[in-house]
């Protein structure tokens, strides 16, 4: 079974053009991320952020026409409330401070690792709430408000040795996004892990009431198991 990609698409704010190509190939090593454009200016960055309107933008301070930090506020003054985070050689406490006080939800300084970089883009991913097609904006319980603020399995009791909560948002994001019942191989392949490593989040998914299993049985005799993910509970009527 195919799954659904769910793809983060990215927009690079970034003058330097090597550290650009650098970040770019960086970023789409992984299937899922696609950098929809790259701009050297905040002109050219407000204008592709109006254009593309990218799930995620990664901005950085010194542009040749201006701050990063102005054209972030200013976003947030239009009311643009995509991701963003800096990704900078400005390593000052005010900066940091200003990026935010302005509403970016990670900050990178240069040189950083890809590790590191594959934090924020898993952060992105635990931030974002699963929806349909045609679910109009919802009400937000606790639990996904926890999740869009990044702070997601951090209540209650800790995450069992081995399980990590990056890996873990990404398997519960790719369920979110399989559009039906799929196996642990279905998600490692997806995900380029293997099968018992899918298994092992997949069944804490669902020892944690966030995933549901059925046993699917076929002519081999030896039933599939098969995740989906658990519905949001609606809100109650006010």
């Amino acid at each position: 079974m195919t799954l659904r990609a769910a793809t983060v698409r990215v927009l690079l704010v970034e003058d330097d053009q090597r550290v650009a190509r650098i970040n770019r190939d960086l970023l789409e090593r992984d299937p899922d991320v696609h950098v929809v454009g790259s701009a050297a200016t905040c002109a050219q960055g407000d204008a592709l952020a109006q254009a593309l309107n990218p799930d995620l933008i990664l901005l950085d301070v010194h542009l040749p026409d201006g701050s990063g930090l102005g054209l972030l506020r200013h976003w947030r003054s239009v009311g643009r409330t995509t991701d963003v985070a800096l990704i900078t050689a400005a390593d000052d406490e005010v900066s940091v401070r200003l990026a935010l006080a302005h509403g970016a939800f990670d900050y990178l300084i240069k040189p950083f690792t890809g590790a590191r970089l594959a934090e924020l883009l898993a952060r992105h991913r635990g931030r974002r709430l699963p929806t349909t097609p045609g679910q109009q904006e919802a009400r937000l319980d606790q639990g996904r408000l926890d999740r869009l603020l990044g702070v997601h399995g951090r209540s209650a009791e800790p995450l069992p040795r081995g399980v990590d909560p990056h890996t873990l948002e990404r398997v519960a994001h790719a369920l979110a996004g399989a559009g039906g019942g799929v196996s642990a191989e279905d998600i490692g392949d997806r995900l380029g892990l293997s099968r018992v490593t899918a298994w092992r989040y997949l069944e804490h998914l669902v020892r944690t009431g966030r995933a549901s299993l059925e046993h699917q049985y076929g002519h081999s005799g030896r039933p599939a198991k098969l995740y989906t993910p658990t519905p949001e509970r609606p809100d109650p009527p006010e």
